[in-house]
């Protein structure tokens, strides 16, 4: 397959864009959902010994998912940067240690969004966390102890991801 042609064809707070492709002779149009790319992680408080997680409303899902901490890659930044700054915002830590897990497409049939899943440990809350004002988040911070976290049900990709990391992590 060779894309022939891109154009915008949504300029909003996602951007969408409409490809003119070629593939055995034939031409076609797709849409490509471009998202940006995104970091999430696993953290893991060494203190309490306990999963931190958050539970926020995601309109996508159109209800509250609990789920890992996770947000976009702003322009400029490293993925490490990005999930560290994600981390103070969202539950308020600064990171001690950071460990790359994976990287890997969310959906690859229509988005272009990567997505770098880190596992981060932290020892000592400094502020509330919730999110961003500005950005309009209202984040709920929740605690899992590793048995907690097995038996969370999710239908989070990511989070889903992260468990089945623990899991193997046990063995």
């Amino acid at each position: 397959m060779e894309i022939k042609k891109r154009e915008r064809a949504y300029d909003g707070y996602f951007k969408i864009n409409k490809l003119t492709v070629e593939q055995e002779g034939q031409t076609f149009t797709r849409e490509q959902f471009n998202r940006g790319n995104a970091v999430c992680a696993l953290v893991y408080d060494t203190g309490a010994q306990e999963y931190i997680l958050t539970k926020q409303f995601r309109v996508g899902a159109e209800s509250e998912l609990v789920e890992i901490v996770a947000g976009m890659i702003d322009e400029g930044e490293a993925p490490e940067q990005s999930i560290r700054r994600e981390i103070e915002e969202e539950i308020g830590y600064h990171v001690n240690k950071l460990e790359h897990l994976y990287t890997f497409y969310s959906s690859p049939g229509g988005a272009t969004e990567k997505v770098t899943l880190f596992y981060a440990e932290v020892s000592e809350q400094h502020a509330t966390g919730g999110g961003s004002a500005h950005e309009n988040e209202y984040i709920e911070i929740v605690r899992y102890s590793v048995q907690e976290l097995e038996k969370l049900e999710t239908y989070d990709a990511k989070t889903i991801i992260a468990q089945q990391w623990v899991k193997l992590q046990q063995k």
